[in-house]
Order: C-alpha cells, then sequence, then structure tokens
C-alpha cells in the first residue's frame, strides 16, 4: 500500500492503552509528525463534516493482488506544517466491505476546503471478524503514539531514498520514477511543489478503475491540476488514465507484464535513462512467482534501474504471527512472507533476479542509522510517548531495501551515517526451555495484563497490582488486585478484596511493589498516561490473607503515605530494591523517566520501615541513566542489567552496587561473550547465577528468551524458549515473573501489548518454565 507521508494498515485496539493519546504538545508540532487519522475497517469517511481538511485522497495500493482497498488522506511529515490540523472527529459506521480509512492533511497541506466525496472503491465482500484466539484485540479509530511514529519512519526511509536517486542523478538530462501500485499515493505532487522534478517524469500504475478515479479527482481539484498542468486533454492509449507534462498515470494490472511494458512504452518512458521503480508494500500481495517475474522484468528492461521496497518481515516470531493474523483476518495475505521471511533472504532476491548491488536494512537500523541526530531528538520530543516495545518491535518487523544496476555512481541511499553496534549474526544457544501454560482455576481473568508488577507476599500467593489488561470484557487500567495462590498442588487465580479503596491508586502502570513484611508492602511510582505520573507511594495493608489450610480471600487496605519523599517517586519504569547497609534494611530506587526526563540516572536509599530518604555514599563508575531495566538483590547489594538508555537504544550493561565500609561502590560486571543489548525484562538470582528473561532486542534472527549469567565469571549464556505446546504468541515483554527457588520454577505472569495497528495482544495465562537443567548445568 502506499501513502503520502503516512499510512494505517488496520484500527487501533479496542480500549488500547492510548492513556493522553489526545493531548498533544501543540498542534502543529504533532501535525509535523504525522496527521491524527481515523481509520477503521467499518468507518466511512463523510467530508462535509470535516471542513479544512485535505484535498486529496489516498488509497492503498491494492492493485497488485487484488486485495481490499483503502482510502485515506495523509500529511506529508517532511516540513513544517503552516496551519494547526485539528484532530479529526470520528465518523458514523456504515456497514461496508473491505478496509477505508482517513486522516488529514494533503500533498501542499491544502487546508483550503472540504475534501470531495471519496471515489467509490470496489471493495471484496465483508468478512467476519471473529475475536482472535490468540486474545489480539482490534483497535479504536484514534492512532496511538506508537503507529505514529511507525507511520513517520515509514514515510521518511522513501523520501529518503526517493530524494537521493533525484539528487545522484541531477547531472543526467531526463530520470524517471515508475510507482507501482501508486494508488492514491501524492508523491509526485510533494515533489513538484517542493520544485525537485525539473528534469524527472513520474509514471503511477494501478489498476484501471482506481487510475481513472484518482485521474477524475485531479482534473477536479484546482490546486492538484495547477501543480500537474493539466492541459484539460485525454490521457493518450488505452491504458492512460491521465497524463500532464511530467506526469503519468497508467491503468494496468501489474501481472500482466507485456501490458505493462506496452502501456509504459506508449506513455513515454525510456528504459535507457535512469529509473527508480518504488514498490512500497505492494508485492507482498503478489504470488511470489508473478513479484520474483517483475523484479527481473525490471532489472533487464531497463539499462540503470534503481529499486526501492519497503514490507514486512519475521512471520514466525510473536509478533510476526499476530501481524500475519491481522491481515489474513482481512483476506490480505502477506504471501512474500514464507518464501522472503528476513532481510537476507529479500537481499538474495533481488541478486538472483538479476540487481548487481542490493542493500537492506530494518526500520530500527534506519532511524538509528540514516536520520540525523537531532531530527531523531526532533521526533522524540514531540509528545509525550512511551510505546517503546510497540515502536521497536513494528521497527524490527518492516524493512527498507534497495537495489540497482547499470548506475554510476552507485546508488547506496542505505549507507549508514553512523556506527553503531550490529546484532544480525547468529546467536549461540546452549539449548531450548519449553514453556508449559498453568492449569489455572480462575473466577477472573485478572492476569491478562501488562505493564503491572507481581511479587511473592507470602509463599505460594503472588499478587498482581496494575497494568493494562482486560477487565469486565474490556480493555483498561487495571483497578483491581489479583492473587495467584498454589493450593494442594494447583494454581487459583482470586480478586484482591480493598478495604477503604485510596483514590490515589489510579490504575497505575510500570511501578513496583516491594513486600517488607507478611502484612506490608510498599508501591512506588508509575502512571496513568505519560503526562500524568504524579502518582507517588503507597502503603498496601494486608488485613486477611489466605494460608494453606484455607484458601480463602484476600483483603488489602491501601494507604496513603505521608509526602516526605514524594518527588523522588514520581516516576515509572524504574526499580526498587532492598539493599542492606551496615545491618539495616533500605530500599534502592532508580533509574525510569518521569514526565519531565525522558531517561533519570538517579538513586534514592529509602530507609525501612519509616521509608525516610537517607544519603548514602556512593563510589565507582556510575551507570548511565535507564528505564525499563531489571534489579535484584544480591548478596546485600542490587545488580541492574540492561534498559534502554537516553537515545532510546537498547543497553547491554550490569552493574552490581555492592556495601563497602563507608557506603556501596558501583563495579561494573563484564560478560563474555557481551550480553546483547535489552530493556522490558525481568531478572532473579539464584546460587550466583543472574537469569534475564524476555524482553525486547534488536537482533534479527530470534526474540529473547532467557540468558544466564555467571556472576563469578561472567560467562553468559543463552537459552531459546519453546513455546510449541502453546495455542497462542508468547510475547515476553512487560510481563512478571516469579522464581520460585525450591522448584527451580519460572512462572511468568501476563506480557504483550499493542502490536502497531495489528491489535493488542495479551497472553492469557501464566507460563511456567522449568529451570533445574539450565541452573544444574557449570
Amino acid at each position: 500500500m502506499r501513502m503520502c507521508g503516512t499510512s494505517v494498515e488496520g484500527g487501533e485496539a479496542a480500549g488500547a492503552d492510548r492513556s493522553g493519546a489526545g493531548t498533544y504538545t501543540s498542534r502543529p508540532a504533532l501535525a509535523e509528525l504525522t496527521s491524527r487519522t481515523i481509520r477503521s475497517r467499518r468507518h466511512v469517511p463523510q467530508p462535509h463534516r470535516y471542513p479544512g481538511t485535505a484535498a486529496l485522497w489516498c488509497r492503498d495500493r491494492s492493485g497488485t493482488a487484488g486485495r481490499p482497498g483503502t482510502v485515506s488522506v495523509f500529511q506529508c511529515p517532511l516540513a513544517p506544517c503552516p496551519h494547526p490540523v485539528l484532530p479529526v472527529p470520528r465518523p458514523p459506521r456504515a456497514q461496508l466491505g473491505g478496509r477505508r480509512r482517513v486522516g488529514a492533511g494533503s500533498a501542499r497541506r491544502l487546508l483550503l476546503k472540504p475534501d470531495p466525496a471519496p471515489p467509490s472503491a470496489p471493495l471484496s465482500p465483508r468478512r467476519p471478524h471473529p475475536r482472535p484466539a490468540t486474545g489480539a484485540r482490534r483497535r479504536s479509530a484514534a492512532p496511538g503514539r506508537g503507529p505514529r511514529r511507525g507511520y513517520y519512519v515509514r514515510a521518511r526511509a522513501v523520501d529518503h531514498c526517493v530524494q537521493d536517486f533525484l539528487l545522484k542523478t541531477q547531472s543526467h538530462p531526463r530520470t524517471q520514477i515508475l510507482s507501482l501500485g501508486a494508488g492514491f499515493d501524492s508523491l509526485y505532487f510533494r515533489l513538484k511543489d517542493m520544485d525537485l522534478l525539473r528534469h524527472t517524469v513520474i509514471y503511477e500504475v494501478d489498476f484501471p478503475n482506481v487510475a481513472c478515479q484518482k485521474a477524475t479527482l485531479i482534473k477536479r481539484t484546482e490546486e492538484l491540476s495547477a501543480l500537474v498542468e493539466d492541459s484539460g486533454a485525454e490521457g493518450s492509449g488505452v491504458t492512460t488514465a491521465f497524463s500532464g507534462k511530467d506526469y503519468r498515470l497508467l491503468g494496468v494490472d501489474l501481472s500482466e507484464l507485456p501490458k505493462l511494458s506496452i502501456a509504459l512504452e506508449e506513455a513515454g518512458m525510456d528504459n535507457e535513462v535512469p529509473t527508480l521503480f518504488i514498490a512500497e508494500v505492494v508485492l507482498t500481495y503478489m504470488e511470489n512467482s508473478r513479484s520474483d517475474a517483475l523484479i527481473q522484468w525490471a532489472a533487464e528492461r531497463f539499462s540503470h534501474a534503481c529499486f526501492l521496497l519497503y514490507e514486512q518481515m519475521h512471520p514466525e516470531d510473536p509478533f510476526g504471527r499476530v501481524m500475519q493474523q491481522h491481515f489474513r483476518q482481512l483476506n490480505s495475505a502477506l504471501r512474500s512472507l514464507s518464501q522472503y521471511p528476513d532481510c537476507e533472504a529479500q537481499q538474495k532476491r533481488f541478486f538472483e533476479k538479476g540487481w548487481t548491488e542490493c542493500s537492506v536494512m530494518d526500520m530500527n537500523e534506519f532511524f538509528t542509522c540514516c536520520i540525523p541526530e537531532d531530527e531523531q531528538r526532533r521526533v522524540q520530543a514531540l509528545e509525550p510517548f512511551d510505546e517503546y516495545e510497540e515502536w521497536h518491535l513494528k521497527c524490527s518487523h518492516y524493512f527498507v531495501l534497495t537495489a540497482s544496476k547499470g548506475m554510476e555512481p552507485s546508488w547506496t541511499p542505505l549507507l549508514s551515517n553512523v556506527t553503531v553496534p550490529h546484532h544480525h549474526g547468529p546467536i549461540r544457544l546452549a539449548g531450548s526451555i519449553s514453556a508449559l501454560a498453568c492449569a489455572v482455576q480462575s473466577e477472573v481473568l485478572g492476569l491478562r495484563r501488562y505493564g503491572h508488577h507481581s511479587s511473592v507476599i507470602k509463599p505460594n500467593v503472588i499478587l498482581t497490582t496494575g497494568g493494562f489488561g482486560e477487565e469486565n470484557g474490556h480493555h483498561c487500567r487495571m483497578r483491581n488486585f489479583h492473587v495467584l495462590i498454589k493450593y494442594a498442588g494447583s494454581w487459583k487465580t482470586k480478586c484482591v478484596k480493598k478495604e477503604n479503596p485510596d483514590k490515589r491508586w489510579d490504575e497505575r502502570l510500570y511501578h513496583t511493589v516491594s513486600c517488607l513484611s507478611d502484612s506490608l508492602a510498599l508501591v512506588v511510582g508509575g502512571r496513568t498516561s505519560p503526562s500524568n505520573a504524579a502518582l507517588g507511594m503507597l502503603w498496601l495493608r494486608f488485613l486477611k490473607i489466605c494460608n494453606d489450610l484455607d484458601p480463602a480471600d484476600v483483603t488489602v487496605e491501601p494507604v496513603s503515605l505521608q509526602p516526605a519523599v514524594e518527588r523522588a517517586a514520581l516516576r515509572w519504569r524504574h526499580s526498587t530494591t532492598e539493599v542492606i547497609f551496615k545491618g539495616e534494611k533500605y530500599l534502592f530506587m532508580y533509574g525510569g523517566r518521569s514526565a519531565t526526563q525522558p531517561v533519570l540516572g538517579d538513586w534514592y536509599f529509602l530507609h525501612i520501615p519509616e521509608i525516610s530518604c537517607t544519603t548514602i555514599s556512593v563510589e565507582g563508575p556510575v551507570p548511565e541513566g535507564r528505564h525499563s531495566h531489571s534489579a535484584c538483590s544480591w548478596k546485600g547489594g542490587v545488580l541492574i542489567a540492561g534498559g534502554l538508555g537516553a537515545a532510546e537504544q537498547p543497553l547491554n550493561s550490569v552493574f552490581l552496587l555492592r556495601e563497602t565500609e563507608h557506603g556501596f561502590r558501583w563495579q561494573i560486571i563484564e560478560t563474555h561473550p557481551p550480553l546483547i543489548p535489552r530493556y522490558s525484562h525481568t531478572a532473579h538470582v539464584h546460587d550466583e547465577k543472574l537469569m534475564l528473561v524476555g524482553g525486547v532486542w534488536f537482533h534479527s534472527l530470534c526474540v529473547p528468551g532467557i540468558t544466564v549469567i555467571d556472576l563469578m565469571t561472567g560467562l553468559c549464556v543463552d537459552y531459546t524458549i519453546n513455546a510449541e505446546c502453546l495455542e497462542w504468541p508468547l510475547m515476553l515483554h512487560n510481563h512478571s515473573s516469579v522464581f520460585l527457588p525450591d522448584e527451580k520454577e519460572l512462572l511468568l505472569i501476563g506480557g504483550g501489548g499493542n502490536c502497531f495497528s495489528f491489535g493488542t495482544h495479551l497472553n492469557p495465562n501464566p507460563i511456567s518454565l522449568n529451570l533445574s537443567s539450565v541452573l544444574s548445568s557449570p
């Protein structure tokens, strides 16, 4: 599918955690990143209701495989928007098949008049969309912060490569761009408005009915007709729907290569001048034999050719399975993924089809390496943002590829501007650990959540609080507490009773809970939305706890804490860990982020039990600020591992804060081989071995399983988690975990999150991992 600055590939999950998504720093600033977009398969635009929106509609590139069409309007993110873009109201529902979506903005940011009525597009018969068995839920109309960034980086990648082609070929008297399955893309109008087409002709190809609809729209829109220099004459040739001075719009099925060749020749395309082919989420919807033939046809027919491809990859990991399921439900299967599942397969494909040079990178690498640091910081500062896992996972499942042949000098737009560590090599796995779903007797669905916290409040009793999940049939921030109780050899889930509920609980995410005794726990920090994190601290008093003979209800009383240390606790994605200094117990609060600081590197010692800040000397190499890291108590100190740093890059450092005679000292734990950078994981220590569980990393070949670090030798060993026995994708980020040392069993609770625009996935059941063999290994 093609886009004019941004694009949409599905709806946002119903009730997904988009807290504060409608609270922007400024409308013009947010408009730079992307317009607020309405997206739903069952929504139809009502242009007369939205005065001041764009004049150009954009239809997804469905012309290649007959997939259901979409209609969208997008805003180009290349330059600041001169007008504020208002959030577009949600349109009424209508019973239509296929997918239709609308946004705000246009090629020239034509905020001058109401949109014209959308062109009618042939849509496939509507198919029912049952709730997926995996727990993925469709999203509501409003785009979230993660998708907005996803659309931005996609637009940036395409524009980066197109403008690089125009720059490298500016000495040629003529160049060409052929946009395959262009739909209602506004690329031509944006480049024309920027005066970048002085010697370039753009050809666009899509189904004949799509091309005719677009031609009609251009002719009746004064601003667009002026840009294309429409003479009012009909397009020449049977397949030419529109012809301008430097613009040709052709109606041809891309799978019919002989007809395509004739149509391009009639439209004046020259096989001997430098030509850029653009296929942006197009080839994946075609049969592989036909898309392969198209790639080979382009290499053989044109002497000086470049190819730009943007598509999905990694179909078999948990995020990829949710992504595939989303497109299957739309009757739009991603056909290329089975044969070309990753960057290496796509690169080999182009070499085999006649292209002599080919570069490819996923979108995490593109954002880091090809976007200047000042632009990265600008994007990161545009709005309150906390969807890091969703953003990085989306970027790891899309790639941009450039290929060329016969170009002098070589066309290499994906050369990195910076040097960053790559993690594309093989991981030396020591083995695998089987994941088994726990048979849980459940009165409630309280453990389907993410961004929560789980703590052992007494043997065989695990308290889970907060997070975002499913409650009373809806996705929301979780109000209730739940306990997981092991009784008579099996686990049972119960809802916790609250005495005198304190409004300050505020349904928080990314907090910590430290159990200080069998009857008392301390809640620290957390957030509701990224712009509202002033939640502070809260006591949890356990008035009634079940015992082994009577697994009755658990009763908790939330109690406000005196505000003496409240300011220090206004953070989330941090850690609180028990340490010991001179025989006294303290909670060590470290890192995280706040509403004003995207990364914190400070720490506090909170004396137990009065929870007062105490100054204790700390020496040694100070860790860089981080959040979403792990922290474990060990030998009276604390182990800090991984996390996300200030540049939104995963970290691989491991630090030990150990007690000294006069305070504490930071000590670096060297690992070999080096730990793969990661964040959003959990960790536990057993017999001088640090276990890191799950998380998110940028490694392209697999997802994190369990990494075991020998704290005496630094040896770092990776194990994969075998989830073949599970009927749903196991997502191990934003989860919690509890280690049961007597059984050497690891219990994984919750986890998952928003999967870009493909839905929200919540792990439905706790998972048990038997670590006996792992922990007994030398």
